[in-house]
């Protein structure tokens, strides 16, 4: 069997240990006599793989008590209806701060079901850069601060963690990390909710993370709907009806893996920023390749570069393939390439890719 490295933007590339043990416990798990997706979600097996799916992320990412972790569905689309249906019961008008594809996306959800405040955007540069702290401008009602803090599409990352002083303290922070969650630590307690779709760091596709504190489940609108409401998932253990129960012991699965293997998320953090280090130095070295984005916003999930000459597109890829290097095309959005370094993408992976692509300009450039 021939494993390849895998660039995909998601579904991701996962853990080998953990395909691996998932596949030693796919016919009979733990001498059970069937396999986890076989499992009622309600029986005792499945509960103890969910509980420790939990205690696992709350230890790496180090989760106050008066937060609820939800095992949903839907992806992170899903959570751009979530966020405003779950936080406007008492009023006021959603924030959001607009840095490229998604967080674009999730205001026009905001929009569709209640309008929204841009309280800042860095769309008239292109999308390069984010807005600085002292560019951020709250509604006088604001709801909630609605910000992405890696655009996986852009490869434009959040260099800090917006801070609310003021009248808007008692704002709170919502932020999409579906592209960088578990990639490097995380202070929970200045966000007042976090999400996530569970495709790049996280696990397969299917399953999707909300981290809420306690006092933020009150605030639903009347008529938002039971499998949309962040309350009854977590009155109901995340059980209000059948989870993706396999997505979720996958998940527990990549957590083992991040605490025991990898030694937590400083040390994850440390190779993650090796990698990418690997990558940018290449791409600024050469006249052949450019990225746009501004060094101190350059995402370390998601590179995205261009070739000086775009008739090479095509040659590029196909060459790559051939040499064994996935999933390299850029969104249809943006065009170019793209190459996503999440956890489970190896520091022996970006080499073979930088060695491809310095081979492929000494011979095309």
């Amino acid at each position: 069997m021939t494993r390849r490295y895998n660039f995909c933007a998601g579904p991701a590339a996962l853990p080998t240990p953990v395909l691996e043990r998932a596949r030693e416990e796919m016919l009979d798990y733990q001498g059970r006599g069937l396999s986890v997706m076989e499992m009622s979600h309600r029986s005792p097996e499945f509960v103890a793989i969910a509980e420790a799916a939990e205690a696992n992320l709350r230890t790496l990412l180090r989760i106050p008590d008066n937060y609820r972790v939800l095992f949903m569905q839907g992806g992170a689309t899903m959570q751009f209806a979530c966020v405003p249906l779950n936080l406007l019961g008492n009023g006021g008008t959603p924030n959001y701060l607009d840095t490229g594809i998604w967080s674009a996306k999730a205001i026009k959800e905001a929009d569709h079901l209640a309008g929204s405040h841009l309280a800042a955007t860095s769309r008239a540069g292109g999308y390069v850069d984010v807005p600085r702290g002292d560019e951020i401008a709250l509604s006088a009602d604001a709801a909630y601060l609605h910000y992405c803090h890696n655009e996986t599409i852009g490869g434009l990352a959040f260099d800090y963690v917006p801070t609310l002083d003021g009248p808007g303290a008692a704002v709170p922070l919502v932020c999409d990390m579906s592209s960088s969650m578990l990639s490097a630590p995380l202070d929970v307690s200045r966000f007042g909710v976090i999400y996530a779709g569970a495709q790049k760091n996280i696990g397969p596709a299917g399953l999707t993370l909300a981290i809420v504190r306690d006092d933020l489940l009150e605030r639903a609108l009347p008529h938002t709907p039971s499998l949309l409401n962040w309350k009854v998932y977590a009155d109901n253990a995340s059980m209000i009806n059948t989870p993706p129960t396999y997505a979720w012991y996958l998940a527990g699965l990549v957590f083992e893996w991040l605490k025991d293997d990898i030694g937590g998320l400083e040390a994850m953090a440390a190779i993650n920023r090796r990698k990418a280090a690997s990558l940018y130095d290449a791409i600024d070295a050469s006249d052949f390749y450019s990225n746009p984005i501004a060094p101190a916003n350059r995402s370390l999930m998601n590179v995205p570069f261009v070739l000086a000459d775009e008739a090479l597109n095509d040659s590029f890829l196909d060459e790559a393939e051939a040499a064994g290097l996935l999933n390299l095309k850029g969104h249809r959005s943006v065009g170019g390439m793209r190459a996503s370094l999440y956890n489970a993408v190896s520091q022996q992976a970006v080499e073979a890719l930088v060695t491809f692509m310095h081979d492929f300009e000494q011979r095309h450039g």
